[in-house]
């Protein structure tokens, strides 16, 4: 019977491992799944997808008895915690979910770079969703410090797309 636990706990590893693959595929940053026999909580911390560490953990966890909750894979640390920023810097956030596009199409330049001035109102991006692209306004003045979003990649609703520094 020892034999078969293992080879379920093998299959939910394997199963985990496949998960974690696709969502870093597709860029999905936090993913609840829950199951009968199986609850599963993922959220990376950054853009760069889970660590070795992150997932040496999950399979420790489905090693020791598991099966049952698995914590977040990829939860920050108080060590990789961002430090605070000195400058307050407003985030243009996207209000919808979507695709994240900089440019009106490809081959053309971006409606805004890093280091350009922005008005209220200006267009900085396009979030496409549904087959409509939606343009996404900046609604304050002031200088794009950072493009947080990257083109082509899917974006959630509330995700900042940049960093602005008000006027």
């Amino acid at each position: 019977m020892p034999q078969e636990e293992t080879g379920m706990d093998q299959d939910k590893l394997d199963e985990l491992r496949e998960l974690v693959d696709f969502l870093k595929a597709n860029g999905i940053a936090e993913f609840d799944m829950e199951r009968a026999d199986l609850k599963v909580r993922i959220k990376f911390a950054g853009a760069g997808g889970p660590s070795a560490a992150d997932l040496a953990l999950a399979q420790q966890l489905m090693a020791s008895g598991g099966g049952g909750n698995i914590p977040s894979a990829g939860a920050p640390t108080a060590a990789a915690a961002p430090a605070e920023p000195e400058e307050k810097l407003h985030e243009v956030k996207s209000p919808i979910v979507g695709t994240f596009y900089d440019s009106p199409s490809p081959g053309s330049p971006a409606f805004v770079k890093v280091g350009d001035q922005v008005e209220a109102g200006q267009v900085l991006c396009i979030v496409e969703a549904m087959k409509l692209m939606n343009e996404i306004e900046s609604d304050v003045a002031g200088e794009i410090v950072k493009r947080i979003a990257s083109t082509a990649q899917p974006v959630e609703y509330g995700q900042a797309l940049f960093a602005i520094r008000p006027r």
